[in-house]
């Protein structure tokens, strides 16, 4: 079956920052002086990029940061929404719709990856640029970040890219309501208070620790990592019955790893399992 796999470690990015260290790989939205915001091109690469992971053999955890102290300010002004307005002023509603549907496609990407994905939030975080951070599995960020999903604010509804979906189950239904409602910003104790992070760090520590906890992930049972991503996401439409049925399917395929194989035997040998992903 390797014919069906491939390397991401020299793909060349055009649209932000690519790098593949040990087993982990690092995005970075680079445009600080804008404070990263996604134009066209950028969603579209993202989507495609992360389409590809699924395939990949050398990336088993990925990281998604921005540069110069934010995280990403949402949909270019000039680049996106502008062009945007132009298409309704020319009532090309196809035209709208295939956007949208592009920019929800990055998300399907995101959950339909196996691979942890990792959200290391400084600065903004406001738009597409939260939506993103809420796409991802885990989410640290610094006490002077602020998350906001701004749509209301541009006369949109808070209903994008899955938001009245995936937010509710990460922090509820009333907060995710609030915040999508009225499209004020979470500052960053806050959004760890709600559960919107998994912890807060420093500014400048935010990102090792995000690509310390992705490597950690990475050096353990991928195989095994990409199932329970799998099931989180699949379970969300289940009832209780045929999630436990999901899950007595999913640890079955597990328990044929070589994966589970090495931890009972390093277990027995009074030794820390080394876990390859297979």
């Amino acid at each position: 079956m390797k014919q069906f796999r491939i390397t991401l470690a020299g793909y060349q990015a055009k649209h932000f920052q690519w790098q593949v260290e040990g087993k982990v790989a690092t995005i970075t939205l680079n445009r600080p002086e804008r404070k990263n915001p996604l134009t066209f091109d950028s969603y579209a690469e993202l989507r495609d990029l992360f389409r590809q992971l699924p395939y990949a053999e050398d990336v088993k955890a990925v990281v998604v940061t921005g540069a110069g102290g934010n995280f990403c300010s949402g949909g270019d002004v000039h680049e996106i929404i502008g062009p945007l307005v132009a298409l309704q002023k020319a009532d090309d509603m196809g035209g709208l719709l295939e956007f949208t549907r592009m920019t929800g496609d990055l998300v399907k990407a995101m959950r339909n990856c196996p691979q942890p994905i990792l959200a290391a939030v400084d600065g903004i975080c406001a738009g597409a640029g939260a939506i993103i951070a809420m796409a991802s599995d885990l989410r640290l960020g610094t006490a002077a970040s602020k998350v906001a999903f701004l749509f209301v604010r541009v006369g949109l509804a808070g209903a994008d890219m899955g938001a009245c979906n995936i937010l509710p189950r990460i922090i509820g239904a009333g907060r995710a309501a609030e915040l999508l409602y009225t499209g004020r910003a979470m500052d960053g104790a806050e959004a760890e208070r709600w559960g919107f992070y998994n912890r807060l760090c420093e500014p400048a520590k935010v990102l090792a620790e995000a690509q310390a906890l992705a490597k950690s992930l990475a050096d353990g049972p991928t195989f095994a990592h990409g199932m329970t991503k799998k099931c989180i996401h699949q379970e969300w439409s289940m009832g209780v019955d045929e999630s436990i049925e999901a899950e007595a399917q999913a640890q079955a395929i597990c328990m044929q790893t070589k994966d589970y194989e090495r931890a009972y035997n390093a277990f027995v040998a009074k030794q820390k399992p080394v876990f390859q992903g297979d």
